[in-house]
């Protein structure tokens, strides 16, 4: 596998994942790479051609954080993002963005256990767009959303196989009563595949009655499915009202396997805390999981993330303070 720390508190917390990883027995085969804010910064390259093939041929792929600090402006708006993140998506085919959240004491979403399915390859993400007469007062922007049959029908499909897994229950997130011809795509593939698993019970939420509920009936969901950028924006919210960003963990799925898979914490690089001991590793910890599941070590995968959930609970229910490293000596320590 490829370990990438990044940027901030990405090699801190990555450092933890791969101790728990190491503690519940699985032996894995490492190298490392320099990408982020950071390397583009020191050679003026985001991702060359070389290091993406060389990333292809890993088994898996495990992210810390990128990007530069706060405020600065050494790293222009959208390089990492689209440089890196988005051509790592797009190239290695990372069609399925998986995020699971289960609700911490005393949060919003306290005991709930669900799971956001977001397309990640289309959508308005796909850079489909223009300007034209840019910095006049006659400026036009245009920006599209690109939605395939085949790139939403496999989304979808992936959805209900995870929720024949779990409750059995999907909810598709969309705004068809606007988004009139992307909508009608979704929701028409919703219907043909909820057709061939009769035993999975299927909804349907707008986009903004769904950032209701997932305030005020969290527990109403098993697994949603949506686009790239609904899942964008809910997903953010799904970690807020389950304890907080930072616990949130997140896989960028290649189901088909043509190439490796990438794993990584949703929060940020951090930089105010780096070094600091400040850190939590948790969402770290449970991506490598979520890695290790995906690679075929169930058991170990099952293990690390009870750890972490329990690992949670205890955190939120104690006044301590946690350094970064004694959360990854706790979590190893379950094991």
């Amino acid at each position: 596998m490829a370990v990438i720390g990044g940027d901030g508190i990405g090699p801190e917390v990555l450092a933890e994942a791969l101790k728990v990883v190491a503690a519940a027995g699985v032996d894995l085969d490492t190298a490392y790479f320099e990408l982020g804010a950071g390397h583009y910064l020191r050679s003026g390259e985001v991702l060359s051609d070389s290091v993406l093939e060389e990333l292809a041929g890993f088994d898996a792929l495990l992210l810390g954080a990128v990007g530069p600090p706060i405020g600065s402006k050494e790293v222009p708006p959208g390089v990492l993002e689209r440089g890196l993140l988005l051509r790592l998506r797009f190239e290695l085919d990372l069609y399925v963005n998986l995020r699971p959240f289960n609700g911490v004491p005393g949060s919003i979403a306290e005991g709930c256990d669900f799971a956001v399915v977001r397309e990640n390859t289309e959508g308005p993400y796909a850079g489909e767009g223009g300007v034209l007469r840019r910095g006049t007062p006659h400026e036009v922007a245009t920006q599209g959303s690109v939605n395939t049959r085949y790139g939403v029908e496999r989304c979808i499909a992936f959805a209900f196989e995870l929720a024949a897994k779990r409750r059995r229950k999907v909810t598709l997130v969309h705004k068809t009563n606007v988004l009139t011809y992307s909508g009608d795509l979704w929701r028409r593939c919703f219907e043909e595949v909820a057709a061939s698993h009769p035993d999975v019970e299927t909804g349907y939420q707008h986009v903004d009655a769904a950032c209701i509920y997932f305030v005020e009936q969290p527990g109403d969901y098993d697994v949603v499915v949506t686009d790239n950028l609904f899942g964008d924006i809910l997903t953010d919210l799904g970690g807020a009202v389950s304890g907080g960003i930072g616990l949130a963990a997140s896989a960028n799925l290649n189901p088909a396997r043509t190439g490796p898979s990438l794993f990584e914490p949703v929060h940020g690089a951090a930089h105010d805390i780096a070094g600091t001991g400040k850190a939590n590793p948790l969402a770290a910890i449970r991506s490598a999981a979520m890695m290790l599941a995906h690679l075929g070590e169930q058991e170990p995968a099952r293990r690390i993330t009870e750890a972490v959930l329990s690992e949670q609970t205890a955190m939120a229910r104690s006044t301590d303070k946690w350094s970064t490293a004694a959360v990854g000596d706790a979590v190893a320590g379950r094991l």
